[in-house]
């Protein structure tokens, strides 16, 4: 188990080590990338599956995710994915690490060169479900609660190739094929969504996570699927990240969530958390911790995100532990925000005894009758200063660090 000893024998163990009990994960993909890219080949050697389960552990971490291909490599025999499975699982028991999510790897493949789910093809789509339903027994095999359903493949180039009503449709059969094996199997497993507006494809379909939610509405079973946003993926479509998640916590469908960094109108950068836009970063934390009198997110706090490509196999780990420390940080700064007295003076401002309650309290007829009869001065309301300007300084300044 981690002692701390680790971090690269550079950090000072203080209040913002990592430890299991902060619930940060990883995938194998993420930590295991060797900063390979469409323009050139890996700069560092691939790691065993094993290995990344030590070394996780040792900075920290709580648990390991996986697609079932960064485990079993496609093609294996029932022995030799037993075998692997095995060891594994005894990698895991040794380093005290869990798998709260696994996911399906309908992308890589060149069969879903046009989809998986939702391809033209009926026999893609079958082999799909096939790899899909191997793939669960898997990762309930090592413990998952959490199955990620993320369709890199599932769009297009040319929308001429097949009607998006049809795709939708397609898409749903199957999450609702999936939910009746689930069901069928008696596993104890959740489904979440993950959008993504476009990468590979040009356009991928169920874009947002505003999408996602209005499609888990239509399934057979949407108290089994809820959704997993992602930072880079909301902000490749220039959405706040905050807002989206906010959204599926409110409706009590963030099952899951990666956290990563990302510039509005890049690619897919999958950058250390925290090292793009600190501050929807920290609006972030603050909202996950319940900073803003909502009720605190309790799942996995996965890193969806992997080392510059600049990095040797020592610069891997100390992106982990700075993925894992840029949220303690900025736990801390949120939680000196909200308890700041400036900052709840200007929050608490526009409270009224009177019109609250009506507001808050639905519809009545007597509400009405008593919001009918208010005295509202609009001149005088619509001259008053807000304090914004000064509350984002605030803000600012707990960022920087010259505050609480």
């Amino acid at each position: 188990m981690h002692d701390g000893s680790l971090l690269l024998e550079v950090h000072t163990l203080d209040s913002f080590t990592p430890t299991p009990a902060d619930r940060f994960t990883f995938g194998l993909w993420t930590v295991g990338n060797p900063g390979r890219d469409p323009f050139g080949p890996s700069v560092r050697a691939t790691q065993s599956p094993n290995r990344i389960v030590a070394k996780l552990a040792e900075c920290g971490a709580y648990g390991v995710n996986l697609h079932d291909e960064d485990l079993i490599p496609f093609g294996s025999s029932a022995q030799e994915r037993d075998r692997i499975v095995g060891e594994f699982k005894a990698a895991l028991e040794d380093n005290g690490l869990k798998v709260p999510m696994a996911t399906t790897n309908l992308f890589s493949q060149p069969i879903f060169k046009d989809g998986a789910f939702t391809s033209n093809d009926p026999r893609v789509r079958a082999f799909a479900l096939q790899k899909t339903m191997r793939a669960i027994d898997l990762g309930v095999e090592l413990g998952a609660g959490i199955y990620v359903f993320w369709g890199g493949r599932e769009g297009t180039e040319s929308d001429a190739c097949r009607s998006p009503i049809e795709a939708t449709k397609r898409f749903r059969g199957a999450i609702d094929f999936l939910c009746g094996y689930v069901r069928d199997q008696g596993y104890d497993l959740r489904f979440a969504l993950e959008a993504k507006p476009n990468e590979p494809r040009g356009d991928i379909y169920l874009a947002t996570t505003g999408h996602m939610l209005h499609f888990i509405s239509t399934l057979d079973e949407p108290e089994r699927v809820g959704v997993n946003p992602e930072v880079a993926h909301e902000t490749m479509a220039g959405l706040s990240f905050v807002h989206s998640i906010a959204q599926a916590m409110e409706a009590e469908k963030l099952f899951h969530i990666d956290l990563n960094g990302q510039r509005i109108g890049r690619f897919d950068q999958d950058l250390r958390f925290g090292s793009e836009d600190l501050k929807q970063a920290f609006l972030t934390v603050r909202l996950l911790e319940g900073g803003v009198g909502n009720a605190p997110y309790e799942g996995p706090l996965h890193f969806d995100a992997h080392a510059y490509r600049t990095e040797d196999d020592d610069g891997v780990w100390e992106f982990a532990v700075g993925c894992m420390r840029t949220y303690k940080i900025l736990k801390s700064r949120a939680v000196a925000f909200d308890a700041d007295p400036d900052v709840q003076e200007i929050i608490q401002a526009r409270r009224d005894a009177a019109l609250d309650p009506l507001l808050d309290g639905g519809y009545s007829s007597e509400a009405a009758a008593a919001i009918s009869a208010a005295t509202i001065d609009v001149t005088a309301v619509a001259q008053e200063g807000l304090g914004y300007e000064r509350l984002d300084q605030l803000l600012v300044e707990h960022l920087m660090g010259v505050r609480g």
